[in-house]
């Protein structure tokens, strides 16, 4: 009797332990000096996490499961949460958003979604690299990019069914847009390649007062800023834009920022620009995006960036962003 009660016990601890957690542990080691706190926040869900002097951290979450941000201010990183996990985070730099290495339970689909990230900010997720490439090696760099998601996945066998499909949904969008707008955007690519003299735009509305021509700025660099006063991500830009030009204001180039407003929004651009205390040379297009500079580089999505050489000729016709170090560093290689 005795033994078939023991058996019993034994039976019950057994369940209990193989019981996942309705919470998920997580801990690390920040390489960064100086915080006291980071911040975990998801749907609906939001908690800091105190750090100690170390830089270490470890707390218990109940979370609704899926993706959340831990994040120290500006700096942060997506990470995935279940209830039952339990994962370290080894951060690979002083940042954040410099990377993550997981360990422990939740650790495959966390590891997977780096990987993820680090693919999309790599050249394959660009797809000015893809439409500049005449049709074979277009599809050849399909297969490439294919081929590293998909061994990625292959690493990931036990990948949580709600990031499953999710990724497959992202995955399968970013493919739709290459080659659905392959041709369109091949023969745009070649039309506008590297050294191909630009459209011009002519007697557009300075805010300073007077018009000006892209002639006018002959002999210099000229990176265009094509925005709106209702565009989000235009504005979100106008930061980086403005230590740019401060940086580069003695060099030899021109910061011109068009606006694609229409008439009826022209005192609205006045005052953002005055608020704003907007650099560089600021223009107002006369037919927004029916303006002939606009419709000739086919331009249907803003922001866009246009850098040209001193004689007029394209550089890069759908340049990196101000906030992408990528352009700084293109200016350096250029001697700007």
């Amino acid at each position: 009797m005795k033994k078939i009660i023991w058996l019993f016990l034994a039976v019950i601890i057994v369940s209990c332990n193989s019981e996942p957690n309705d919470f998920v542990t997580i801990k690390g080691d920040l390489k960064t000096e100086g915080i006291d706190k980071l911040q975990i926040l998801g749907n609906g869900f939001s908690k800091e996490i105190s750090v100690n002097k170390d830089g270490s951290f470890s707390d218990t979450l109940k979370v609704t499961d899926g993706l959340h941000l831990i994040s120290n201010g500006n700096d942060r990183a997506t990470i995935f949460l279940r209830n039952g996990y339990d994962l370290t985070l080894n951060f690979k730099e002083e940042n954040i958003n410099e990377g993550i290495e997981f360990e422990g339970n939740g650790a495959e689909t966390n590891n997977f979604l780096e990987k993820k990230r680090l693919f999309f900010m790599s050249d394959f997720a660009n797809p000015k690299t893809y439409f500049a490439l005449e049709k074979a090696d277009f599809e050849d760099r399909l297969l490439s990019a294919k081929s590293i998601i998909s061994k990625h996945k292959d690493e990931a066998p036990n990948l949580d069914s709600l990031i499953v499909e999710m990724d497959e949904n992202n995955d399968a969008m970013f493919f739709k847009y290459l080659e659905t707008n392959y041709e369109k955007m091949h023969a745009n690519a070649v039309r506008f390649s590297k050294g191909k003299q630009s459209p011009v735009f002519n007697n557009y509305e300075n805010y300073k007062g007077g018009k000006t021509s892209l002639s006018d700025l002959k002999g210099k660099y000229v990176y265009l800023d094509i925005w709106a006063t209702w565009c989000k991500p235009c504005k979100d830009e106008i930061p980086a834009l403005k230590i740019l030009e401060q940086d580069f204001h003695s060099n030899n180039i021109e910061f011109v920022s068009i606006s694609v407003d229409k008439p009826e929004a022209y005192d609205t651009w006045r005052n953002m620009v005055k608020d704003m205390d907007l650099k560089g040379i600021q223009l107002f297009s006369d037919y927004n995006f029916d303006s002939e500079f606009i419709t000739q580089y086919g331009i249907n999505a803003i922001p866009r960036f246009i850098l040209l050489d001193p004689e007029g000729n394209i550089v890069d016709a759908d340049a990196d962003r101000p906030s992408n170090p990528k352009l700084r560093e293109l200016f350096l290689e250029l001697g700007i």
